[in-house]
């Protein structure tokens, strides 16, 4: 077994921008450097090494992108331990921003979708949009030009906690059976038609709800992240590769002005996609302890 999880075979070097979406390590041992070297020719008894040798666990679980993560962690709690330093009865502006953002998904999501005892999940609502949205925007700015959702491990993690959650909410307040029951037979269906709908609702709400939430996410991400690398990637190679072609020049050129208005487009879907994401959690976990369905 190789360090496939990485995203590379053992014996093929990094590409530019066929690469772009490919994890590396952050301390890489010296199996990983020998496996990945930049001119990709490697003898036929390296590869066979390389092919069989186990993976060394820090070129796994030390990544950039799990680098990116923690750092996008760490600049959602410094930030929300800034703007609720020292509160005051008239509000600095920094605490005018950190009660705005909270006041949005306190009041707009969690208190209007899931009503009474909305309150405890406030903190869980309010950290998760804060962190998603972070590193959504991550790929819109230097250094990173990545967003850490692109990567889909880090939204299956996301997706996973969330049906944790509402299951638990739902089991909580229901017993399992009665929960099960609930959430996989209408009321007022008739029997006949119950036989094609309950397995339906099965497959709905306890499948489907976190593989659509998950795949929402990442697909926005990877596309948007995609689509940037290829404007600029192809324009930059107008530019610079063809040469004395005034046409492929100036569509290089208009290509890679073109990719700044996709990077205006990605903040907004690095809101929207953040936003989406804390709504169906909210939305799932009322439907979970709700009274009728």
């Amino acid at each position: 077994m190789g360090i496939r999880p990485l995203g590379l075979t053992l014996f093929e070097a990094p590409t530019f921008g066929v690469s772009g979406f490919d994890s590396s390590p952050v301390f890489p041992s010296q199996q990983w450097l020998d496996c990945h070297p930049h001119t990709g020719e490697l003898t036929a008894e390296v590869k066979r090494i390389c092919e069989t040798a186990p993976p060394v666990w820090s070129d796994i679980w030390v990544t950039n992108h799990i680098l990116q993560a923690i750092i996008g962690a760490t600049l959602v709690i410094v930030f929300w331990l800034f703007v609720s330093h020292k509160p005051k009865v008239v509000p600095t502006k920094r605490q005018w921003v950190g009660e705005w953002l909270y006041n949005m998904i306190r009041n707009g999501v969690a208190r209007d979708m899931i009503g009474d005892g909305y309150q405890k999940f406030v903190p869980w609502l309010v950290a998760m949009f804060t962190f998603i949205i972070v590193n959504n925007l991550f790929g819109s700015f230097f250094i990173f030009m990545f967003p850490t959702f692109s990567k889909v491990g880090f939204v299956w993690g996301f997706a996973i906690i969330t049906w944790i959650l509402y299951n638990a909410v739902g089991i909580k307040k229901w017993g399992v059976l009665q929960y099960f029951k609930r959430m996989t037979v209408p009321e007022g269906v008739p029997g006949p038609i119950l036989l094609m709908v309950a397995p339906l609702e099965l497959i709905s709400n306890f499948f489907m709800r976190p593989i659509t939430l998950a795949l929402r996410l990442f697909a926005n991400l990877f596309a948007g992240h995609l689509l940037v690398m290829i404007f600029v990637v192809g324009g930059t190679y107008l530019l610079t590769e063809v040469k004395n072609n005034l046409f492929y020049n100036v569509a290089g050129g208009v290509t890679v002005l073109f990719s700044f208005a996709i990077f205006a487009l990605e903040l907004l879907v690095a809101y929207l996609q953040a936003y989406i994401f804390v709504v169906l959690t909210a939305q799932y976990v009322a439907s979970a302890q709700a009274e009728t369905h």
